[in-house]
């Protein structure tokens, strides 16, 4: 996959905003056939200062904001980690939601034998909540905006099938129904708000959801 299907939304001498297309990992992995991700191509072609901030999951697709120097990257880390990052995602979920609008509120841990699968664990768990929204009602899933307060590995889509309505196409989480619904895993990160590190400018960027 060349660099053009990775399609740069915004950058400037201190940030890049980018369209992580799905099927790619953010980083790379351990493992030697996994080196092949977001954050090399971008190195590669043409963005060599490109530091990784925040990730999205290999088949999650939409906005991810990349460092270009340390002073940018240490910025953008501290306003993730304060909580000052805004992130919507659009996602396709499973059956009906009885009401319109909620809040799931799990403890999240990861799960070692069932690597990389992440569980609810009121015990030893760390504190996550989404808030979820219905956007459009179809006979057999709803179309749902998703806005993670925490940002626990897989959490949207653990905090979706807790609630009994698991995010199409997600072979990790979902039942079998849902699984075969959609031919990849319908989760996008469709817009995200931050502050330009250098002239604190806030910026927010929206990308179409593809499904």
């Amino acid at each position: 996959m060349p660099l053009s299907s990775i399609e740069i939304i915004y950058a400037d001498a201190d940030i890049l905003v980018v369209n992580k297309p799905t099927l790619l990992l953010s980083v790379p992995g351990r493992a030697a056939d996994n080196k092949d991700c977001l954050i090399t191509r971008l190195q590669d072609n043409g963005y060599p200062d490109a530091l990784i901030v925040h990730r999205l999951d290999w088949e999650t697709t939409g906005l991810m904001v990349l460092a270009r120097n340390a002073e940018a990257h240490r910025e953008l880390s501290r306003q993730f980690h304060d909580r000052e990052v805004e992130k919507r995602y659009t996602a396709l979920c499973w059956g009906q939601f009885t009401e319109d609008a909620g809040q799931v509120e799990l403890p999240l841990r990861y799960d070692p034998p069932n690597k990389p699968r992440q569980i609810v664990d009121h015990e030893l768990g760390k504190h996550a909540l989404t808030f979820w929204q219905v956007l459009e009602r179809n006979p057999d899933y709803c179309r749902i905006e998703l806005t993670p307060y925490t940002g626990r590995s897989h959490q949207l889509r653990v905090h979706m099938q807790a609630i009994d309505h698991p995010i199409l196409g997600d072979i990790l989480y979902a039942h079998d129904l849902a699984v075969q619904a959609a031919p990849r895993l319908c989760l996008h990160a469709n817009a995200l708000s931050i502050t330009q590190p250098n002239s604190k400018q806030r910026l927010d960027f929206n990308c179409p959801t593809p499904f």
